[in-house]
């Protein structure tokens, strides 16, 4: 099942024309990430300091439908797919109201390690998680 999360559009998140500006769109799905780690016990302070795993985003991919205002309610459902042993990616759906699809975002992350910065095996922490979002 994807996971929701719920967000109000902040006056800040909006451009000069009063709409939100486009990379505040996947700034927004990453607070919906982290909200979905927080979800599965993942503790973000050792999440994004681990020594011997980082997972940065090498792809993002946004489409936009219907434009999004300050004080707009939007829900955001993410659902993220295993695409190997070190990478996956995770498809945002940010909705309005009655369910309107408002804009899709797309994610890939792979994991590396932080020193040498080589692909490796994703965490058994991360594996977790891929597998909670999927229930």
């Amino acid at each position: 099942m994807p996971f929701a999360y719920k967000r109000v559009i902040r006056f800040g998140d909006t451009d000069a024309a009063g709409v939100v500006y486009f990379v505040n769109v996947l700034s927004i799905c990453h607070e919906a990430y982290e909200a979905s780690l927080v979800a599965a016990n993942i503790n973000l302070k050792t999440f994004f300091s681990n020594p011997a795993a980082a997972i940065p985003i090498v792809h993002a991919d946004v489409d936009f439908f219907q434009p999004l205002f300050c004080g707009d309610e939007i829900n955001i459902n993410l659902q993220p797919q295993q695409l190997s042993n070190e990478k996956f990616e995770i498809i945002y759906q940010v909705l309005g109201l009655n369910k309107q699809l408002m804009a899709k975002a797309i994610t890939r992350h792979v994991c590396i390690h932080p020193t040498t910065r080589t692909r490796q095996e994703l965490t058994a922490e991360m594996l977790l998680w891929l597998q909670l979002c999927k229930e």
